[in-house]
């Protein structure tokens, strides 16, 4: 029997019940079952990465208390995940480690982003200020457009307070990461630069004499970071940008929305495009778009403030009563407090040690400056940025709208008093997201050296695995992208932080080696005069 036998074999008795049971169907079932449709390419991809996305998930937030009232379905209404607490608890004791070095040095870490402290032939690839642009371009993103209302959508307008509570705590964090990451840097014979975690996890826990110990954690942290980059510094940026582009071009059910993925192909190509060139096209590229496209957002904010003066006193009201009342979500205050330092760590970043490998480039000769220059990250991003998205979201209205995404949620916020912001929204979406974007795929590429060598072949695989990931995070649901990319990233915090506080004497001593220098620089010494100085002085 031939192939195409064995076809009409099949086919034709399949057939035939169809025509004969057809007629039967239409008259004793009122409404026939519908026709398969064919699954998009988008929802092919959301289907096959979902149950890796919700294993991850799972294993990162593990909850070390679970309240004994349940919900409907059976979930805990209350969950303490061990990590927001571990990210929330090591942010208040360094702050207080450090006697509130997070408002004590602000007009220090003025002063030295302006480059007062260093000089051009400093060690190093890139500028105070192109480090800071770098750094603030990889958290300055859709954690603060999309995640803000995210948070405030499942929290109330309290989960708005404790953003901004551990924005400053992670001030602290942030400075004595990014220490760490000058402090134990490698420049190779051509000036370019190897740092962050990977570096200070071995090379500093070896001078302790916990060599084995630094060795796993910096693997560890590695491979976690490699994870990071392409979900929360690739997925969920792409995701919602990607839905942001949607609502303007024909919104649920359009092409755009049926091909998602072919927005992200383009983005893809454009990042691809910045990457080649290594961390100082990075700079120059951030240090250009960050202060635009914060700009134009922060203004956007400000209109939509200014159009509802009337409601600043009453959202001010809802915030603080709100973050202590425990109504605006199931579990109370603590709820609150648990998704406000979820969505203020995605945003920030703050002991994730995303940042250190970015800050480990700037030209100095102390590694505190760069440490005290990186606290300035948190306050942009998140003090100051989330607050004003918070306030939009709440002063219109739009948190009680739960059912749309992150940055639909926002959009719709800004829509409802300048019709045409959508637009502008858009394209700052879209900025948001390249430069978040590029620079995390900075950070995974130095994981990968770190792990695989410094070689053409692996630069080059990993760029190319980067770019890839764009096309899937732009087609996935956002949900599976959300819970994705808070796991991946967060958990990059355990080995990191781990290594922070073995090291704090280092953060110690070179905090104060830099303090020396400063106030010499300040009371009008030359450069090569204070650093002599310090350096006599044994530190």
């Amino acid at each position: 029997m031939t192939l195409c036998d064995l076809r009409l074999h099949w086919f034709l008795p399949v057939l035939c019940g169809l025509l004969v049971c057809q007629p039967l169907a239409a008259q004793e079932t009122p409404a026939a079952e519908p026709a398969k449709v064919e699954k998009s390419v988008d929802e092919k991809i959301n289907e096959f990465f979902e149950p890796a996305t919700k294993a991850v998930n799972t294993i990162v937030f593990f909850n070390i208390y679970n309240s004994s009232e349940k919900t409907s379905d059976g979930k805990s209404v209350l969950g303490i995940p061990f990590i927001l607490i571990w990210l929330g608890g090591s942010a208040l004791f360094l702050t207080l480690f450090f006697r509130f070095i997070n408002l004590r040095a602000f007009g220090l870490a003025l002063r030295t982003v302006r480059g007062k402290y260093s000089k051009t032939n400093d060690p190093g690839e890139i500028t105070h200020f192109q480090a800071l642009s770098s750094a603030v371009s990889a958290t300055v993103g859709l954690g603060n457009i999309a995640g803000v209302a995210i948070a405030i959508s499942l929290g109330g307008p309290g989960a708005a307070f404790w953003i901004i509570v551990l924005g400053l705590l992670g001030m602290t964090t942030k400075f004595a990461e990014c220490t760490l990451g000058l402090k134990y840097r490698q420049i190779d014979k051509n000036g370019k630069v190897l740092g962050g975690p990977m570096l200070y996890l071995s090379r500093g826990l070896a001078e302790r004499g916990l060599a084995p110990l630094g060795r796993t954690l910096a693997v560890i942290f590695a491979v976690l970071c490699i994870g990071g980059a392409l979900g929360g510094g690739n997925m969920f940026q792409i995701n919602q940008a990607a839905s942001q582009f949607v609502n303007v071009t024909g919104g649920e059910g359009g092409f755009t929305d049926t091909n998602r993925w072919l927005f992200g192909l383009v983005i893809a190509v454009l990042v691809g495009l910045v990457i080649i060139g290594g961390i100082t096209r990075i700079a120059k590229v951030t240090s250009k778009l960050v202060p635009f496209m914060t700009v134009t957002y922060v203004v956007g904010c400000f209109v939509v403030i200014f159009e509802h003066f009337d409601k600043i006193g009453a959202t001010v009201g809802l915030i603080i009563t709100g973050a202590f009342d425990g109504e605006a979500v199931a579990g109370g205050v603590v709820g609150v407090m648990l998704i406000g330092i979820r969505r203020a760590v995605f945003s920030n970043e703050a002991g994730v040690g995303s940042a250190p490998i970015a800050h480990a480039a700037a030209k100095t000769k102390y590694a505190a400056s760069e440490g005290i220059v990186a606290l300035l990250e948190p306050f942009i991003d998140t003090v100051i940025i989330c607050s004003m998205t918070a306030f939009v979201v709440i002063c219109t209205g739009d948190y009680l709208n739960s059912n749309k995404d992150g940055i639909t949620m926002t959009s719709e916020s800004f829509s409802s008093v300048i019709p045409w912001f959508k637009y502008v929204l858009s394209a700052a979406v879209i900025l948001f997201a390249l430069s978040t974007l590029i620079s995390w795929s900075y950070y995974g590429l130095q994981a990968s050296k770190f792990l695989f060598g410094k070689s053409n072949k692996v630069d080059i695989t990993y760029k190319l695995v980067f770019c890839a990931v764009i096309v899937i995070g732009a087609a996935m649901a956002p949900g599976n992208v959300i819970d994705f990319s808070d796991a991946a990233l967060l958990a990059m915090c355990f080995p990191n932080l781990i290594g922070v506080f073995i090291l704090l004497p280092v953060v110690k001593s070179e905090l104060a080696k830099f303090l020396i220098f400063s106030k010499r620089i300040d009371a009008g010494e030359d450069h090569d005069t204070a650093h002599a100085h310090v350096s006599s002085q044994g530190h």
